[in-house]
């Protein structure tokens, strides 16, 4: 009885580390229950009036690129649930908040607009059809790559080179083989969140070191386990 107010307690503790992080997450709720009210018909009208694709960035480019950040096409919330909780709220918890805003928004930006770029060269060079300047482009896949980009900074030698050489493949690897044009902003974020790195410097704490956190779960597993041995009559 004993462990689950203990838990309530952690998990608790663990969004409140990460307020911007849950808000955030806490929207895309809402707005994921929104869509899924919308008729098929009018749910794609509505996100494309909401999307950062070429039309939309060329009429009101800062509406569409704030809006497009609350809305998940498709409408996984529970998979961006565990990412958040997983990237987006470590990166906030080691940043800050302030700096975490600036990787995360930055990125989504900054990434929006080069692909974008990308495909409205492909269209003046009969490279893509005209119809792509309405192209359905929202989500926070940007944002999120930019942010497990920079989480690289944070993790102890000889795992950052690791888990860099992971990102880069998995980022890297549909750019090669689909090489559509939210591949390229995938990409351009991971090197964007990369960018980042002045953001990571002068902070407190030492960066995570995956070995010692394997040593300390199992001690403890041995030192519950010890102790379930003692209890035994």
């Amino acid at each position: 009885m004993r462990r689950f107010p203990t838990g309530v307690r952690a998990i608790r503790g663990y969004i409140r580390s990460a307020p911007g992080t849950y808000l955030w997450l806490a929207a895309l709720f809402v707005t994921t229950i929104a869509m899924h009210h919308m008729s098929p018909e009018f749910e794609t009208e509505f996100l494309r009036q909401r999307s950062t694709n070429i039309h939309e960035l060329s009429t009101n480019p800062r509406r569409v690129l704030i809006a497009s950040a609350f809305w998940i096409d498709g409408g996984g919330w529970l998979a961006y649930a565990v990412l958040y909780s997983v990237f987006h709220a470590q990166a906030e918890r080691r940043l800050g908040t302030l700096r975490w805003l600036i990787v995360a928004f930055g990125t989504h930006v900054a990434a929006t607009f080069i692909s974008e770029g990308a495909l409205l060269w492909a269209i003046r060079h009969d490279y893509a059809p005209h119809s792509a300047v309405n192209t359905l482009d929202v989500g926070v896949s940007y944002a999120l790559a930019g942010v497990v980009a920079v989480l690289t900074y944070r993790i102890a030698r000889p795992y950052r080179h690791l888990y860099l050489a992971a990102i880069l493949v998995i980022y890297g690897a549909p750019l090669l083989s689909g090489r559509t044009f939210t591949d390229l902003g995938h990409f351009a974020s991971v090197l964007i969140g990369l960018a980042c790195y002045p953001l990571t410097r002068g902070l407190g704490g030492a960066p995570w070191n995956p070995a010692d956190t394997l040593r300390t779960a199992g001690l403890k597993m041995g030192f519950s386990g010890a102790r379930a041995k003692d209890r035994t009559p």
